[in-house]
């Protein structure tokens, strides 16, 4: 689904969410996920039948293509918008599909989980947002579980920026850091998770989850302190491909 460059500029900025002028959203309450698609008409696609994240189940077997993924240093800062925290990217890294280039522009975080796997939520999902030429978004979805500290992770949080601050690094960050050795996936097509929530979005969700200390999962609490997953949707008609 094509993508206008505002919308598309939007989700850059503030990690798959509006600009600062977009209308109040939280993840709770009278603006939660229940009423995201009655706050104003820009939203409607909140109520739409192909939105995410969903319980990944039912999975048809495919002859998915490998995942290329042709990353390199990029992550220059980390900016907290109150709904999360996301580390901005340079151009330069890239992940190959559909016989298409999308460009790596941002990362960022939900705990717990937004997708399940067989009904399992994971304590933290890093979703790495793509976006090709014509506006078109791919997100690489990476779960985690408790266990060894993520590098990464170690070197993203070591300064936790305030609702609506952003921390530059002293040296880049690298995506790859982030990505299991096995790039097995579930694949399907959905929506942003956050407002506005549209539609058309390639989700490559992966199978095997990396490793977060409890200290980092402690950390992230501390910044964005309520839980910033949005409850599974309907899978409706679609597929889910592995």
């Amino acid at each position: 689904m094509k993508m206008n460059a505002w919308l598309t500029a939007s989700l850059l900025l503030s990690s798959s969410a509006f600009a600062a002028t977009a209308p109040h959203w939280e993840y709770s309450g009278e603006s939660g996920p229940d009423n995201w698609a009655k706050l104003t008409p820009e939203f409607a696609a909140c109520a739409g039948k192909n939105q995410s994240p969903v319980n990944i189940g039912g999975t048809i077997k495919a002859a998915l293509a490998p995942i290329k993924t042709h990353y390199v240093a990029g992550g220059n800062e980390l900016v907290n918008n109150g709904h999360t925290l996301q580390v901005n990217y340079q151009p330069g890294s890239t992940l190959e599909l559909d016989g298409q280039r999308f460009t790596l522009k941002q990362f960022h975080f939900h705990v717990p989980s937004e997708n399940l796997i067989r009904g399992q939520a994971y304590p933290l999902e890093a979703h790495l947002v793509h976006a090709n030429d014509k506006g078109e978004l791919a997100v690489l979805a990476v779960m985690f579980k408790v266990g060894a500290a993520n590098k990464l992770l170690d070197q993203a949080w070591k300064s936790l920026p305030k609702s609506g601050d952003k921390v530059a690094f002293d040296s880049l960050l690298d995506a790859r850091k982030l990505l299991p050795t096995k790039l097995n996936y579930y694949r399907f097509s959905g929506s942003l998770t956050t407002p506005p929530c549209s539609e058309g979005v390639r989700w490559l969700v992966l199978k095997h989850p990396m490793t977060v200390s409890q200290a980092q999962l402690d950390a992230f609490k501390t910044a964005i302190p309520h839980a910033n997953n949005r409850p599974v949707q309907s899978v409706n008609a679609r597929e889910i491909l592995e």
